[in-house]
């Protein structure tokens, strides 16, 4: 297992990270993904921090909290020290019906971290990350908010999901001007088929520093091919989540299919590991259900892409030119060169 820095602190995370959708018995938008009961979340822990694993991710609205609750019993019953494990967990999806019960206000954020850190069994969390955007709070109440949270030591670091780069790149310059913590991480969908991200999202964190937290690294568990020719198996067949382009999709399986025999491997392993090597990304979520799946995702750890490999990959699932980013690519091509080489092209 390595270890890369979140954003621009001093915290080391595991490339992997343990997800816990899974955990608990879910209602709602995740109930197909959930089921896994506290006897079996105890040997994934266990088998994830006996790889090196110390990155663990859940969220208030996981299971209706019972995520996080079973997260912090199979902490407290194998012993795992607390120094040891980076314990993150995410507010803002609605955790009721009343009108303050999600979002970004000072009201609901206080009341949500007290409720995560009981559940969780601890007195911090490591990272806090806001879950979506919120339209109806400024975005100086949310910063203020939370910012008062680091400074009570209730959280020490923060995080963002599912925004776009300019809500971003927006909060972290009012960060900076009314001086509150900043964001320091991004979780957000990035696989091999789902490469939207990449467009404005991965520039935008390469150049404000903060550190990708991916999700769906196996895009719901189609590159697993286990979805190829239409088959009717598994969590999507239920709930199709994150969507996938099938042409993409099966033009990025066939590129696996002879990288993964190259490699005595599997598709999940060259999926991850593909990922793993892309640029700005701190860590990888897993959901996993046993702790056969995750000793699956543990094995791309021993695959090392190499450029043609990363080319075949990439070219496979590649964004279509979108405006401005053609536009982008051919005003700074000049540029970019004299900045690579010191010569000024010949027109």
């Amino acid at each position: 297992m390595r270890y890369n820095p979140l954003g621009r602190t001093g915290l080391f995370v595991s490339e992997l990270c343990l997800g816990t959708m899974t955990f608990g018995q879910a209602g709602g938008r995740y109930a197909a993904a959930s089921g896994v009961g506290q006897e079996t979340v105890d040997a994934i822990l266990r088998r994830a921090v006996d790889a090196g694993i110390n990155f663990v991710d859940t969220a208030n609205v996981y299971a209706d909290g019972q995520a996080e609750e079973i997260v912090g019993r199979s902490l407290r019953s194998l012993g795992i020290a607390r120094k040891d494990v980076v314990i993150a967990t995410k507010f803002e999806h609605a955790a009721g019906t009343g009108p303050n019960d999600g979002g970004g206000s000072r009201a609901h954020i206080m009341e949500a971290v007290h409720a995560s850190l009981r559940r969780l069994g601890v007195d911090h969390i490591d990272l806090y990350q806001m879950h979506g955007w919120d339209p109806a709070t400024p975005v100086e109440e949310t910063l203020r908010a939370l910012d008062d949270l680091v400074r009570k030591g209730l959280v020490r670091y923060l995080g963002v999901s599912n925004w776009a780069a300019w809500q971003v790149a927006m909060a972290l310059g009012i960060s900076d001007r009314i001086g509150t913590s900043r964001f320091q991480s991004y979780q957000g969908y990035h696989s091999l088929v789902g490469r939207d991200i990449e467009r404005e999202v991965v520039p935008m964190l390469e150049a404000h520093g903060l550190g990708l937290v991916a999700f769906s690294p196996l895009a719901g568990g189609y590159l697993t091919g286990k979805y190829r020719n239409g088959a009717n198996v598994g969590r999507r067949a239920t709930v199709p989540f994150p969507p996938v382009d099938d042409a993409c999709g099966t033009a990025v399986l066939a590129a696996m299919d002879g990288i993964a025999e190259a490699h005595g491997t599997t598709h999940e392993a060259i999926a991850l590991a593909w990922l793993r090597q892309q640029p700005g990304v701190a860590s990888i979520i897993v959901g996993v259900k046993g702790v056969d799946q995750l000793n699956a995702n543990l094995a791309n750890l021993d695959v090392t892409l190499n450029p043609s490999e990363l080319a075949i990959l990439g070219e496979a699932g590649s964004l279509a030119p979108e405006y401005p980013g053609w536009m982008l690519a051919q005003s700074s091509a000049a540029r970019a060169g004299l900045l690579r080489t010191g010569k000024v092209p010949v027109a």
